[in-house]
């Protein structure tokens, strides 16, 4: 490569004129600088000396480029082999540089795949991102992990194939908990035989690699046959496989794809720009992800397109087919470089007809209603979000965070609490509350042990879904009960954080402990990862303390009614209805509890006695 480099004096109009006569026309990478030599946009030419005059016309500029070349004070060139080269080069330098008049993609570091080890005599099913080195088969790749926990998830009921750790598996002497709970046949203790753990294997990666139909029909064939010599308990077995294999063809596959397909849309409205991706592998659609460019106002749809597929997909895998929303104008040149890179045929296309266009209409008609969504949310709660990625190291935004706390009162009526928050803050719907049970009085540790189990044993029974971010309030010892727990239930791709309390307990000196990470993290007081910590972590607080009190007050309340006799359960009912509360209670007279229907004067000289002698 060479460089052309020109440095004009400061002046409020720059005159071009001598650099654009000398200019080159090979192609190339051109990039404009301010009056501080800062770089305010990064370009590729096929023609330098031509792209270059065009930002130089009397008529005819975009306002994007208008208000650019009102800054351009000098031009840096650099002169390439080829096209595909200036692209290359061009990428390399937006991601370094990060120009403001540019389309930025915040990209994620690595998509997760679905990992099938091929050295053990029982192969494991696992999520792997990263460098696909280890030897095995690779399925992907996909949107995120929560998309790779649900078919994990789905794959253990179907065919229940180990996906514990190696070294767990190793040195087990008993069964764990998922072959408790029916998701895992035991093979670190021999309690199936390799034949039929194989037989499992094999049917897993006809279903991966999109070949349910030729999977129901073997089952079909094993049902008939089970049924046929009288061993209807494995017939029922094979049957409920079927059903659920036909629900997840209704609702998963694509007709008339039989390869790999990525469905890319963008949508723009008050100065953002959403694309979207679905992705489709085997003819199965395995879930869509939302992209949130940063881009200069009146910025269109075509140019934004064009930025993120001649960026997105220079790092990772190229599907067979790509359909894009807007035509590209560099769409030959773009696709001769995908299928360089790919090493195989690649087609990108925009004009679709049939089941094609009405993918792409899906993909914009997503785009439109992640684009809303992002407008109508609060903008400080995805800048926190965006922020605690970065503090944690994650690959990608967190789709779904989860927070414990235990409250009691000197060991008395613990509870323990679980919130969840979600791309748009608090979902409620899904917060859950714990009676602790059958442990010594105040162990918070056991406490949050018993509520962690009872909690992941519901969601790897398919009762919910895995967050990303698992929060302990407390430090090291919480942790590791809550590793513990993740350990034995064999949960993969959650994070585990212990957010342990300052000096004095003031917010903003916690403390961050993750798991499998020997230092802590300490985050500034004003930084926006820890306000959304904090955030989770006191909702979390508040409510463990409202079960509790709500718990501890009723036990209060009837504490003394159940140990008078003539009260059974109807009957402390009626009363704590009639009166409403302890505070009424301690207030009525024998005459009062009389007039309860079903309570004798007898009885109600008994819960009076009762009350007064309890309160004394």
């Amino acid at each position: 490569m060479t460089h052309h480099y020109v440095k004009l004096p400061q002046m409020p109009q720059p005159d071009f004129k001598t650099f654009l006569k000398n200019l080159t026309s090979r192609p190339g990478v051109y990039r404009m600088l301010d009056q501080n030599d800062k770089i305010l946009y990064v370009g590729k030419a096929r023609n330098l000396k031509k792209r270059v005059s065009s930002y130089f016309c009397q008529t005819g500029l975009a306002p994007k480029t208008l208000a650019l070349m009102k800054h351009v004070r000098s031009i840096d060139v650099t002169v390439t082999h080829t096209e595909s080269e200036a692209l290359i080069l061009e990428n390399n330098l937006i991601k370094e540089n990060r120009p403001r008049y540019n389309v930025l993609l915040r990209d994620d570091k690595s998509y997760p795949y679905i990992y099938l080890s091929s050295e053990d005599d029982c192969p494991r099913l696992s999520i792997h991102r990263g460098a696909r080195r280890a030897k095995g088969r690779y399925f992907g790749p996909y949107p995120g992990a929560g998309s790779v926990r649900d078919t994990l998830s789905l794959l253990q009921k179907l065919f229940p194939i180990r996906q514990c750790e190696d070294s767990f598996y190793r040195n087990r002497s008993r069964p764990c908990l998922q072959y408790q709970i029916k998701r895992c046949t035991a093979p670190c203790v021999g309690l199936i035989e390799q034949q039929v753990y194989a037989e499992h294997v094999r049917l897993a990666v006809m279903f991966l690699e999109g070949k349910s139909s030729h999977v129901i029909e073997e089952l079909v064939e094993k049902m008939e046959q089970a049924s046929a010599q009288l061993e209807y308990e494995k017939a029922v077995v094979f049957r409920n496989q079927i059903a659920t294999l036909q629900r997840i063809q209704e609702r998963q596959y694509i007709s008339g794809v039989s390869g790999d397909l990525d469905v890319v849309a963008c949508a723009t409205e008050a100065g953002v720009a959403c694309v979207q991706v679905f992705f489709v592998r085997d003819g199965h659609h395995l879930g869509n992800k939302s992209f949130f460019p940063k881009t200069p106002a009146a910025t269109e749809p075509a140019e934004i397109l064009e930025a993120f597929v001649s960026g997105y997909y220079l790092d990772k895998p190229v599907p067979e087919e790509i359909l894009v929303g807007h035509p590209l104008e560099d769409n030959e040149l773009i696709q001769d470089l995908l299928i360089e890179q790919a090493g195989h045929a690649v087609k990108l296309h925009t004009r679709t007809r049939g089941d094609r266009s009405r993918w792409l209409q899906m993909a914009l008609s997503n785009a439109d209603n992640a684009l809303k969504m992002r407008l109508l949310s609060n903008k400080g709660y995805q800048q926190r979000l965006d922020a605690l990625r970065d503090a944690l190291d994650l690959d990608e935004q967190p789709q779904r965070m989860e927070c414990f706390d235990i409250s009691h009162t000197s060991g008395e009526a613990t509870v323990a609490s679980c919130v969840v928050f979600d791309q748009e803050g608090p979902r409620k719907v899904d917060y859950r509350r714990f009676n602790i049970k059958d442990i010594t009085p105040g162990d918070d540790y056991a406490a949050m042990e018993q509520a962690l189990t009872r909690r992941y044993t519901r969601l790897k029974k398919g009762e919910g879904y895995l967050p990303d971010i698992l929060f302990i309030d407390g430090g090291k010892g919480q942790i590791g009960k809550a590793r513990k727990v993740i350990d034995e239930l064999q949960v993969e791709g959650v994070m585990i954080v212990g957010v342990a309390k300052g000096e004095g307990r003031k917010p903003g000196l916690e403390t961050l402990f993750l798991s499998g990470r020997a230092s802590p993290i300490i985050l500034h007081a004003e930084q926006p990862a820890l306000h959304l910590i904090q955030q989770i972590r006191d909702e979390a607080h508040r409510f463990a303390i409202t079960g509790h009190r709500a718990r501890r007050d009723k036990a209060r309340k009837t504490s003394f009614l159940e140990g008078i006799t003539g009260m059974g359960p109807k009957r402390r009912q009626r009363i704590l209805k009639h009166f409403g509360g302890l505070k009424e209670l301690e207030r009525a007279g024998i005459e009062d509890f009389a007039r309860v229907p079903g309570i004798s004067r007898q009885l109600a000289q008994r819960i009076y006695d009762a009350l007064h002698t309890e309160a004394s």
